[in-house]
């Protein structure tokens, strides 16, 4: 059987570093990642969000965020560049759906890969249902 392949957004991925509402479930998506179990894809911006996520929860020396950034680094996710047909959805899905180009990236990310895109915004689950889904419902979602 083929691993799962999801798209994983800066909210879900920066609770790996932090102890908020549905951290538990992102680090259940990140072990099912680190055993094998689902092949994460994020777009090249996911590492400066999370990042930018962890700076501005004020947690972390400036050494520590240098770690997290090295840890982000290691994990070995699919890592996709904007070009092409994933640049001119991102484009076209910001301004279809009223959302940020950051948040298109992954959307339009999912869509490409027809994969679903976990997330912890709320209102980006409300504005592509078809694409996004709340991170606390990772569990139920996945094939074992």
């Amino acid at each position: 059987m083929e691993n799962q392949k999801i798209v994983a957004d800066a909210s879900v991925v920066a609770k790996w570093f932090l102890d908020e509402d549905f951290s538990e479930k992102a680090r259940l998506l990140r072990d099912s990642f680190i055993t094998g179990k689902l092949i994460i894809s994020v777009p090249c911006l996911l590492f400066y969000e999370t990042l930018n996520v962890l700076k501005y929860a004020r947690l972390y020396s400036s050494e520590e965020l240098a770690d997290a950034a090295n840890s982000l680094s290691k994990y070995g996710f699919d890592v996709w560049e904007p070009r092409g047909r994933i640049s001119e959805e991102t484009a076209k899905t910001s301004l279809k759906c009223d959302i940020s180009i950051y948040d298109a990236a992954y959307v339009a990310l999912a869509s490409h890969l027809h994969a679903a895109l976990y997330t912890a915004d709320q209102e980006l689950v409300q504005k592509v249902p078809k694409h996004a889904r709340h991170i606390r419902y990772f569990k139920t979602d996945i094939k074992e």
